[in-house]
């Protein structure tokens, strides 16, 4: 059993949601990933994907797009990324990490030797922003060969045959995007997203995350009411950028603290 499977197993069992935020691989600094990661586990995190820096970022906001940037000019790759979530489980042998990020590092790489490369070091998930199921099989079924699981985006405009392509190779859960457009973009509409969760649950038989537009504990809560996991991201890399230099882990594990309370129901927190 996959360490995302036992992790969603358990917390499902305790009657709990799940946490999971997103950091750029080399954002702000290259030095700064691994603590981040331990930072971020310590303080709340359930699973934490880590973003994999890619020049054409398509479904990324400007604010995760600033962070591929640095993180490319700071020289991480996927190589880099890699190493870095070796490092991490070295440290950390529980929390599940999913590797997220875009098909071109990928297929340089190769395929096989990336989801090798990927067992190696750790890595638990892979979410492929612009592989779409029809397109992945090959994908998954490398990643499935060696205990990895293929994570997928489901979108407001997603159909029920969708659901159900997904669900034929998709493994770990399910990545709801809440709004109609990029990162950071968007308004909640909560209502929208449970009215389409019952349905992703059924066709795929998997947790269904929602992210996009999560910024604090209140939209944690109300997310985490409909949904199995919570998904931040756009948000941390926001208090990374506005972190004075040497207070950049203090920053997230404060938000990270503050998100937590949101997803296990903290209803003071909420009204905040």
């Amino acid at each position: 059993m996959s360490r995302i499977k036992q992790t969603f197993g358990k917390l499902a069992k305790d009657g709990k949601k799940a946490l999971i935020p997103f950091v750029t691989a080399g954002f702000p600094g290259v030095e700064l990933t691994v603590p981040l990661m331990q930072a971020m586990a310590g303080a709340g995190a359930d699973v934490i994907e880590l973003g994999v820096p890619f020049s054409d970022p398509m479904a990324d906001g400007p604010t995760i797009q600033r962070s591929s940037e640095k993180a490319l000019a700071n020289g991480v790759n996927l190589k880099k990324a890699l190493e870095m979530a070796a490092a991490f489980r070295k440290e950390n042998a529980v929390t599940p990490v999913v590797f997220m990020g875009y098909a071109n590092p990928i297929e340089a790489m190769g395929v096989t030797h990336f989801a090798e490369a990927a067992r190696e070091a750790g890595i638990d998930g892979v979410l492929v922003v612009d592989y779409p199921p029809e397109e992945a099989r090959e994908f998954a079924a490398a990643l499935k060969a060696r205990a990895l699981d293929p994570i997928f985006l489901l979108a407001p405009t997603s159909t029920l045959e969708r659901f159900r392509q997904l669900a034929e190779i998709a493994s770990g859960y399910v990545y709801y995007v809440s709004v109609k457009g990029v990162t950071g973009s968007g308004q909640l509409n909560v209502a929208e997203i449970a009215a389409r969760i019952p349905a992703i649950r059924t066709a795929t038989g998997l947790p269904v995350g929602v992210g996009f537009g999560i910024r604090d504990a209140k939209t944690a809560a109300q997310i985490a009411a409909v949904a199995d996991a919570v998904v931040v991201g756009s948000r941390i890399i926001e208090e990374l950028e506005n972190a004075p230099a040497g207070e950049e882990i203090a920053r997230v594990q404060a938000l990270m603290r503050e998100l937590r309370r949101g997803v296990d129901g903290d209803r003071e927190s909420a009204r905040e």
